[in-house]
């Protein structure tokens, strides 16, 4: 257990940063669920209108650092490479 007060704030510090993580990566996680299930459903309309969410989800991630810039722009990349195929 925490004993001084710099060490309790750090606690307090790392779960706000924890909740903040979880629903960022959360939100990424269900929306691009979301697209690839539909792609796969052949419903490429509805698809197409989630894919800026989840490009705006992705990008959100990247400014908080959540994720690196790179790998913000490969998930996006993906995402994106799946409706050139179908």
């Amino acid at each position: 257990m925490a004993i001084t007060s710099s060490a309790k704030k750090a606690l307090r510090s790392s779960e706000n940063k924890r909740v903040v993580n979880l629903r960022r990566k959360n939100a990424i996680a269900s929306v691009v669920k979301q697209v690839k299930k539909l792609v796969s459903e052949k419903k490429m309309k509805e698809a197409e209108a989630l894919l800026p969410s989840a490009f705006q989800a992705i990008d959100k991630a990247a400014a908080i650092h959540f994720i690196h810039k790179n790998a913000a722009a490969r998930r996006k990349s993906r995402l994106a490479a799946l409706f050139a195929k179908k």
